[in-house]
């Protein structure tokens, strides 16, 4: 595996990961306990796909990852990342043991943070392609970090 995929993937995996714990915690501490885990995910789901998405394209064209191969592995490490920090984080921070943590993606919050965490996973496939980018974000995008459309 070269160095710009893993260089890739480690780049999309913390941009991702950082916004994902800020909006996490504001879900958690703030919207959760008045509409409920459901709703709250609900919300925050859209917010980090977009967000993803963005940062997957940026991430794309500063390590230049190109082809499909390449994309559905950047995307396979970001998404391992993802997966070991979400655990780590449950066991060391919230004191959940693995079974715990795994058990809590049957319940319907759960299912749909996954599922989103999933299409992390496949959006470097999804926008990477044989010489050009799929989905492009427009031409400004190219330079552009992921966060700068948020203002």
């Amino acid at each position: 595996m070269t160095r710009r995929i893993l260089g890739g993937a480690c780049a999309y995996f913390a941009v991702v990961f950082a916004a994902g714990f800020l909006l996490g915690t504001i879900r958690t501490l703030l919207v959760a306990p008045v509409f409920g885990e459901l709703a709250a995910v609900l919300v925050e789901a859209p917010i980090m796909l977009i967000l993803s998405w963005r940062a997957c394209g940026w991430t794309l064209r500063a390590w230049d990852v190109e082809g499909r191969r390449a994309g559905l592995a950047m995307g396979a490490v970001a998404f391992v990342l993802l997966m070991a920090a979400e655990l780590v984080l449950s066991v060391l921070v919230f004191g959940r043991s693995p079974a715990e943590h795994l058990s809590a993606y049957a319940a319907p919050a759960g299912a749909l943070g996954l599922t989103a965490q999933i299409l992390f996973g496949f959006f470097p496939l999804l926008r990477s392609g044989g010489g050009r980018r799929a989905f492009s974000s427009g031409p400004s995008a190219a330079s552009s970090p992921p966060w700068s459309g948020f203002r």
